[in-house]
Formats: structure tokens, C-alpha cells, sequence
């Protein structure tokens, strides 16, 4: 799933990842696939298969043009294109679905199970093998497309129709598994006045084998600023499960992960921040330690801004702004990017495009380093590097260390809106519109990469 575990931290225990590479001559490609022309949401690795979500750019199957949103599925060994689910735009156009934005959610994998919310604003249970082992899983029967390269869907939950739901602009949320649960955003948001659906949910827990809501909570209502496109977190305080919500009225929320119990919540603005100024959470909370590491700012649309930081206390109840905050630090601008947690440090960027490293538990900065490009991923923490892309299209490789050590910065030739991936000793990065399989073996590189190339 995004952020490879529910606490969502962007720090990985995989090692010999590569620290060099180059797009144009092949060295240490393994394989690179075609996908979309635009492209945010991340991949995600599962059971020999990468995920990821895109738009019709490049179109797989050629009876399928125009824009649609796209959930497409390679295979991790060579990058072979195996199945995609294909989801029509929303008749209402830009102020719920806008254009050629593709699948801007990541999928959570368990088993043969997937699950991701399409750019409709349904959330969406699918088996992972498509319709390429000849059968219709799931009580969903009315596949439009039933060919060997199309999605085979086990259910849907469509949280506009069915909950009331008005999305602003897209639906973006990545959901999470807990126990019997998936934990989604449900993208609820304004109209261009007001928010024109306050009593409608804004988070829900969904039973992930039937899909029928388990419990929802609207406590933005109508006070969600513009949108709302975070995702959430769980972690285990003292014993029992919280689920961690950003709400678009600028709070982050933790409830009982179980019962939906609120259990506190914490202002992401200090007192003295003017309505028409707030921030709210678009990152991804992240749990670990036993706090909640979070970073406020508003979507890309509204560009840069003064932002903040925070390290809460989920064990406190209530209003815990003052009681839960461990520390705050406010030399960061706003942020859509999420945190790396690990040895003592985290790791976090803004939308200018800067990385700031910080003492874990103090909130102490120790260096900061400017892209000079906006940042729409987040920093990767792994094998004692961090890996952080820019839209102007680089990948900054530093070394995780509370000196700043100049970074390698290796150029992927296209805009780079996702955030690196690990897994099995390779390194995964999707561009706007390839995705690239990495690795530190130089032995196979330049075949693979034709291999992968011509799929």
C-alpha cells in the first residue's frame, strides 16, 4: 500500500538499493513501461505484480480512446503490461473529475485483493489476477469488458451516488487495511460557494470483504476549506487501534479504528492564522514512535505559503492542539508530501521544493536543501539514502545524515509527481509517463531493459 505499511512511513528496510542510474544509456535499468501521459498514483509492488494509477494517454487497448481514469497492472519481473480497470469520466466535468488526471489514488494489496478509489469517487474491490485466470470473483458480475487485459471487480462502493458525496475536482485518497477494514478519504468538498454536501462523509471504514460501510464520520461538515485529499494511517496507541484522519477544515482527526469513536483532534493552524489563509492536510499522516508526524498545506493549485509541522501526542484526548503537541516547527512551506521516519531523523518536503531534515523527536532542524522545482511526491528513507523527485524530473539522492552531504541528482528525462518505491532490491520510479524498474546488479541491465521496453 502506499507508504508499504498502515503507519504509512516512507522509511524502508530494504538495502543495495541502486544510487546511480541513467535514463538514456539504460545503466541500471532493469525495465521501463509505458503508461499514461499523466500520472500520480503511485506504484504499489504485491505478490510479483506493480500497480499504479494513470490516465488513457497511451492507450492499452485500442477499442478504449479518449480520457478515462486507469488502474494499470505489470508484471515486477520484466514490466510486461498484464490487465488495467478502465473508469469512464463523470459527466459533471472539472468540478468533480478533472481532465485527463487519470487514477490519482494508490492501491492497497492484501492477498488477491485490491483496493483503490477511482477518479468516479468509488471505492473499488479488485482481484488481482483480472479476468486472465477465466473467472468473475465477487458478487460485481457486470463487467462492461471481459476480455484477458481487463480488471475483474469483487465490488464497488460508489460514494458519490450512495453517500452523497460531492468530490472537489478529484477523488485522491490511497485506502488502508486493518484487521476486516478499509480506511478511506472520501474526497467530500466544496462547490464553488459552499460545501454542498456537509452532512456526508467525510471518512469511512468499509468492510473490505463486502463493502458495505462499517462506520463514517463528516466532522469537517461544512467547514472543509476546498477539498479534501489526504489519506489515512493506523497505528496502535497504548494498546488499541486509532485510525489517523486529515480533514479538509484544516484538523487532524484520530478515532477508535474499530468504532469510529472521535477520540481527539488537533489544529493544524495556529489561533492567529486568518480564515482564507488555513492550511489543512493533504500529506499523509504518519505514525511512528508512538506519535503522529504531520505537515499542513493546501492543494497545488493555491502553490506555495507559509506551512508547519507537526509531532502529536495520539494518547491524549480530546483537543489536544496544545495538550498532544510534542513539537512544531514552522520554517517549512506548505506541504503535499508526506514523511520519512528513521534513525532518529525525519524527513519532509514542501511544494517549493524543499527537503528539510529534522530530529525525530524534538523537531530540531539540522539542514535543509532547496530542488528549485515543486515537489508533489514525498522523500523515500532507505538503505541509508533518501530519495526525493521533483516535477522538473530528477531524482535527489542524499544520504541520510544530520550533515548535509551534496546530493547525486539523476535526471528521468520527465516530471516526477510520485514517490520512489522499493521493493525486493529494486528501486521502482514512475515518471508522468514510465514507469522505471531500478536496480544495482549491472549484469542484465541493457537486456532487460529491452525486454521491458518492447511490452
Amino acid at each position: 500500500m502506499w507508504g508499504g505499511t498502515p503507519q504509512r512511513n516512507l522509511a524502508s528496510t530494504i538495502k543495495a538499493l541502486p544510487d546511480t542510474w541513467d535514463v538514456k544509456s539504460g545503466k541500471n535499468i532493469k525495465w521501463k513501461a509505458e503508461i499514461g501521459t499523466t500520472s500520480y498514483g503511485n506504484p504499489v509492488v504485491a505478490g510479483g505484480k506493480i500497480f499504479l494509477g494513470t490516465n488513457n494517454g497511451n492507450p492499452r487497448n485500442a477499442d478504449i480512446q479518449g480520457d478515462k481514469g486507469v488502474l494499470m497492472c505489470f508484471r515486477e519481473s520484466d514490466g510486461k503490461f498484464l490487465w488495467q480497470a478502465v473508469t469512464d469520466k463523470l459527466s459533471t466535468g472539472p468540478q468533480n473529475d478533472f481532465p485527463e488526471q487519470g487514477v490519482c489514488s494508490s492501491p492497497a494489496v492484501e492477498g488477491q485483493r485490491l483496493y483503490y478509489v477511482s477518479n468516479r469517487g468509488e471505492l473499488v474491490c479488485l482481484d488481482t489476477e483480472g479476468f486472465l485466470d477465466g473467472e468473475n470473483d465477487g458478487p460485481f458480475q457486470d463487467e462492461a469488458r471481459r476480455g484477458p487485459t481487463d480488471a475483474d471487480v469483487v465490488w464497488k462502493l460508489d460514494m458519490m451516488k450512495e453517500l452523497g458525496v460531492h468530490q472537489r475536482h478529484m477523488a485522491n485518497s490511497s485506502p488502508v487495511i486493518w484487521e476486516d477494514l478499509v480506511f478511506v478519504h472520501t474526497s467530500n468538498g466544496r462547490g464553488e460557494e459552499e460545501v454542498p454536501s456537509p452532512k456526508a462523509p467525510s471518512f469511512l471504514a468499509v468492510d473490505k470483504n463486502s463493502g458495505k460501510v462499517v462506520w463514517q464520520d463528516n466532522s469537517p461538515g461544512a467547514a472543509i476549506l476546498r477539498g479534501q485529499w489526504s489519506s489515512p494511517a493506523v497505528g496502535l496507541v497504548e494498546g488499541a487501534a486509532q485510525v489517523f484522519f486529515a480533514g479538509g477544515d484544516g484538523w487532524l482527526y484520530g478515532f477508535s479504528a474499530r468504532t469510529g469513536e472521535r477520540l481527539w483532534r488537533f489544529n493544524l493552524n495556529s489561533k492567529s492564522t486568518a480564515q482564507e489563509e488555513r492550511n489543512y492536510g493533504v500529506a499523509t499522516p504518519v505514525f511512528s514512535e508512538g506519535k503522529v508526524l504531520m505537515s499542513a498545506g493546501q492543494d497545488p493549485d493555491s502553490g506555495g505559503g507559509h506551512g508547519a509541522a507537526y509531532s502529536i501526542d495520539p494518547a491524549k484526548r480530546g483537543d489536544i492542539t496544545e495538550s498532544g503537541k510534542v513539537w512544531q516547527y514552522e520554517k517549512i512551506n506548505r506541504s503535499i508530501s508526506t514523511a520519512a521516519v528513521g534513525g532518529g531523523l525525519a524527513f519532509l518536503s514542501d511544494f517549493d521544493g524543499i527537503l528539510h531534515c529534522l530530529n525525530a523527536k524534538t523537531g530540531r532542524p539540522y539542514w535543509t536543501f532547496d530542488l528549485k522545482s515543486p515537489v508533489w511526491g514525498s522523500p523515500l528513507l532507505a538503505d541509508g539514502k533518501v530519495y526525493l523527485g521533483s516535477a522538473d524530473g530528477d531524482i535527489a539522492i542524499f544520504k541520510a545524515d544530520t550533515v548535509l552531504n551534496k546530493p547525486t541528482v539523476i535526471d528521468m528525462l520527465d516530471s516526477v509527481f510520485s514517490t520512489p518505491v522499493p521493493a525486493n532490491g529494486a528501486l521502482y520510479v514512475m515518471t508522468r509517463t514510465q514507469l522505471h524498474a531500478i536496480t544495482a546488479n549491472k549484469s542484465d541491465s541493457g537486456k532487460q531493459q529491452e525486454k521491458g521496453s518492447n511490452q
